[in-house]
């Protein structure tokens, strides 16, 4: 979605914001090495789906049809494997940055830190590698080239965005329209009951964005 429009319906008693930072100014803010790295390489996506922990397949997929599955992930350059115990995992190669499609701004247009296994509390990391292995975790993120990102590259991209996000608590009745490429947004954890809505519009294609990688099954 190139657009995307959040109403605030109920406000928390606190927390719950939607925090938004412009995707140009985090680039600019990146140290260059990282930044023509991940241009470079771009960067890969991996998904473990079983029953155990996290979405099943079926329940990611809106299907149980193993035969969809594969017609969507072949139609949008996911590599996917079915595993021995019924699970699925999948790996898609990825551009981390693009180029807005009207201004032709230079964004930095990804999910490296949120899906990083650095993410995840210290503990339930090592309980996962533990039970399920590296390769099994429910998501992880890593450089074009396979190489994992280390928990100081998590550390660098998280306080770049901490240092740009703006936050503005919300209120019932309010609004806000986000420019989805230029736009990075989050929600943070909060009291009470939350509910915000939220719409999407104006597809844009990734082929207008001017990827630095192509986008195909690996």
């Amino acid at each position: 979605p190139g657009t995307m429009m959040f109403a605030c319906l109920t406000a928390p008693a606190s927390g719950g914001v939607t925090g938004v930072a412009d995707a140009s100014t985090v680039l600019e803010a990146l140290p260059a090495a990282l930044v023509e790295r991940f241009e470079r390489e771009g960067w890969l996506l991996t998904r473990s789906y079983n029953d155990e922990i996290g979405a099943s397949w079926a329940e990611a997929f809106g299907t149980e049809d193993r035969t969809a599955v594969e017609e969507y992930c072949r139609a949008n350059a996911i590599e996917l494997d079915w595993q021995s115990d019924g699970g699925l995992r999948t790996r898609q190669h990825r551009s981390a940055v693009v180029r807005h499609p009207v201004t032709g701004a230079r964004c930095w247009f990804n999910q490296i830190a949120f899906l990083n296994e650095w993410t995840l509390a210290p503990e339930v990391r090592e309980y996962l590698i533990d039970v399920y292995g590296e390769d099994g975790l429910p998501f992880n993120t890593r450089y074009g080239n396979g190489d994992p990102v280390g928990e100081d590259v998590v550390q660098t991209l998280n306080e770049v965005y901490e240092a740009h996000t703006a936050r503005e608590p919300w209120q019932p009745g309010d609004l806000m329209l986000v420019d989805n490429i230029r736009t990075a947004h989050s929600r943070e954890p909060y009291d009470g009951p939350r509910e915000i809505l939220v719409g999407m519009a104006e597809p844009v294609p990734l082929a207008d964005c001017s990827p630095t990688v192509e986008v195909r099954a690996l």
